[in-house]
């Protein structure tokens, strides 16, 4: 879950609000597509410019797709529910996921050197 509080630039390239999430631009451009809540402004070179609201609506696609595991119908119909908020268990379970992938690639290196050393 993205703090409100911690969004204090005026605008944020596509590029950083992907990397609060974790995933690549293409997706949120994806999502921009699907999802009629989310429409960040474009300069005139067609370049993304995401406001605090916009990136707060990412935190909530973010939340009922790759945390709660929602098809992106159902998290279109769980958006236009007003009463809906991100649970605050996001933040944890998304940080949750990020180690579990880094413990992932460092295993992987670990085998890789293991190899390497036995070769020697």
């Amino acid at each position: 879950m993205i703090d409100p509080q911690s969004l204090t630039k005026r605008y944020y390239k596509i590029g950083e609000v992907a990397k609060m999430f974790g995933v690549a631009t293409s997706l949120i451009r994806y999502w921009e597509g699907e999802f009629s809540e989310l429409h960040p402004q474009k300069n005139n070179k067609g370049v993304r410019r995401f406001l605090k609201e916009d990136v707060l609506v990412v935190n909530k696609i973010y939340d009922l797709v790759k945390i709660q595991g929602y098809k992106l119908d159902g998290a279109k119909l769980a958006m236009a529910d007003k009463n809906y908020t991100v649970s605050p268990q996001s933040k944890y379970i998304r940080d949750l996921n990020k180690l579990k992938t880094l413990k992932n690639e460092l295993q992987l290196i670990r085998k890789d050197l293991v190899k390497l050393r036995n070769r020697v």
